[in-house]
């Protein structure tokens, strides 16, 4: 029988699959910039070992490389690394095990091929993009935090950063990685000759970023090996107090890993502490907010008011209105609300 090497299922019945499955998982995410030739061939072939082995989550490959999150059964875990040491393309790879699992963080396996692994906007043909910075081990990076004159540069997006970040760090007001290079390029200009001290969620973003900075002239760029995925974990197990406050923001379910009880922003509806983010209920919004979870309880899990008429609305009038946006690319879905059910 054909094997199918691809999703077939509904999300409801996904939830429910992951749910009575009882097995322990642990949520694991690697990378890695390296040559492939075939990605589609190689996609097939992963997800063939991937599905078996009962992982679940979102795998990018390119020509570039590889960068995977996902959960996976922890009766398989010494199986995937035995399989994924007989690809040469990926042997040793370093695997950065979360800080927190939560079960349903992944509900599905889904192995996308893309131009590029993640989305820099760069040239690559204009630089050496293996000719990186310096790597530094959690333990190593912590110690430098404490040198004068270092400068620390955050590489994530602004929503991940106001939940938590190094102390004294420089947080690019950006919404993409894309907008973030030329940005920091532009910030540190006059600091060329300066020790920099790059990190991000889970090191794959201070690859690039310390070549690119390189290719520009700075001289002393250092990047935190496994990002703070790997230095919550290390400074956990050698009793350090992190210096690193808040929580890690993560790309699944869990939309976050909490590594210190710091909190650092407040809710966006009401304005008390919180770091709770969610997406707005209304899926012609779909916003990511921070919310606290009486908030979310009071607006059914939307970011307003005006989203929260629209939830209540039959699903067929939710269809209508979200197409409406589509359409016209520039109108919050809630602006639509009267117009179409005759308000």
């Amino acid at each position: 029988m054909k094997k199918f090497l691809f999703n077939r299922y509904d999300k409801e019945t996904l939830k429910k699959k992951v749910l009575e499955d009882k097995r322990e998982r642990r949520v694991i995410s690697f990378y890695r910039y390296v040559k492939i030739e075939d990605p589609i061939e190689f996609r097939n072939r992963l997800y063939d070992t991937f599905d078996d082995l009962g992982i679940l989550g979102r795998i990018y490959l390119a020509n570039e490389g590889i960068n995977a999150q996902f959960s996976i059964p922890i009766e398989n875990y010494q199986a995937l690394r035995s399989f994924v040491d007989t690809i040469p393309e990926l042997k040793n790879i370093y695997f950065n095990d979360a800080v927190e699992d939560k079960k349903e963080s992944f509900i599905k396996l889904a192995i996308k091929v893309r131009k590029k692994i993640v989305a820099d906007g760069l040239d690559d043909t204009q630089f050496d993009p293996s000719d990186v910075g310096t790597h530094l081990s959690p333990l190593a990076f912590h110690q430098a935090l404490e040198e004068e004159g270092v400068i620390v540069v955050d590489l994530r997006n602004n929503y991940e950063s106001e939940v938590g970040h190094f102390e004294n760090a420089i947080l690019p007001d950006v919404g993409t990685f894309r907008e973030e290079l030329p940005l920091v390029e532009k910030l540190l200009e006059q600091d060329k000759d300066k020790k920099i001290l790059l990190y991000c969620t889970g090191g794959i973003r201070c690859e690039k970023a310390s070549a690119y900075l390189k290719y520009k002239g700075f001289e002393k760029v250092h990047q935190l090996q496994g990002g703070i995925i790997n230095y919550a974990k290390a400074v956990t197990d050698h009793g350090l107090t992190s210096k690193f406050k808040g929580k890690n923001f993560v790309f699944d379910d869990r939309l976050g890993e909490r590594v210190t009880e710091d909190v650092l922003t407040v809710c966006y509806s009401c304005g008390k502490p919180s770091d709770r983010h969610t997406n707005c209920a209304n899926l012609g919004c779909h916003v990511l907010i921070v919310q606290c979870e009486s908030c979310s309880e009071t607006l059914l899990g939307c970011c307003s008011e005006e989203c929260k008429e629209i939830v209540q609305l039959p699903e067929e009038i939710q269809k209508q209105l979200r197409q409406e946006l589509r359409k016209q690319k520039k109108y919050p879905t809630h602006h639509l609300t009267r117009k179409m059910v005759g308000k």
